[in-house]
């Protein structure tokens, strides 16, 4: 289904773009039900997009933002998805908005699972849009390949909207939480944001094939009851 691919010949057109289709999206949604509900990813093209959709006039004051997953950190600690959201896109206009973190200050991401869960259920929902990144090993949020908790954070017949994660290479990734599928395809508009080459070729490849434990993102690009559309720039 490559008609879903969006490309364009540079990350400043694409950033534009997409902010937006953002901005449409969310105020209509506040003009429809009166509130609004946006999920963002972390990340190097995430924070060009914050940049310029923090300066966008849209009712801010009516969007509910959350993140798609987060390490288990201080949000004052670089690396924390939180700490990128409150710097590059809760500022200027977007300074309005209300943020809904994962982070808690429970010793491990399993003790807050009930607390996070309970306020991602409080957002609007389905999420009006909801920006995921995807990483070279074909994951997405903190949905790893073969990591203990996939399985159950996949099984979108439970319940449960957040789930902690322990990937393999715990050591280079951390402990985190994630959105689980249930959570990602309650969603009005799902968009994979990428760039490069190599996350070209990730792409095509999770495309191709079908094993969702190996590549995780399959379960999103797979699925026909969400759009979904994937973002690129060289």
């Amino acid at each position: 289904m490559h008609d879903r691919l969006r490309e364009f010949p540079d990350a400043d057109g694409m950033i534009a773009n997409l902010a937006d289709e953002i901005v449409r999206r969310l105020s209509a949604a506040v003009r429809d039900r009166g509130r609004a509900s946006f999920v963002v990813s972390g990340g190097t093209t995430p924070g060009a997009l914050f940049d310029v959709l923090c300066e966008r006039d849209a009712p801010w004051d009516k969007v509910w933002i959350t993140l798609s997953d987060e390490r288990w950190i201080a949000p004052s600690e670089d690396g924390s998805n939180e700490n990128l959201v409150r710097t590059r896109l809760l500022r200027g206009k977007a300074a309005a908005a209300h943020f809904v973190p994962m982070k808690t200050k429970d010793a491990k991401p399993e003790d807050a699972q009930a607390t996070v869960g309970a306020a991602i259920t409080a957002m609007p929902h389905p999420f009006d849009v909801t920006i995921l990144g995807m990483g070279d090993d074909g994951h997405t949020a903190s949905l790893y390949p073969h990591a203990p908790e996939l399985k159950a954070a996949l099984d979108t017949n439970a319940a449960a909207l957040v789930h902690a994660v322990h990937a393999q290479n715990a050591a280079a990734t951390g402990d985190r939480m994630t959105l689980t599928l249930r959570a990602i395809l309650d969603s009005k508009w799902i968009v994979v944001l990428i760039k490069g080459d190599g996350k070209m070729k990730t792409y095509r490849d999770a495309e191709q094939g079908s094993d969702p434990l190996e590549m995780p993102v399959r379960t999103v690009l797979a699925q026909a009851n969400v759009p979904v559309e994937v973002f690129w720039a060289p």
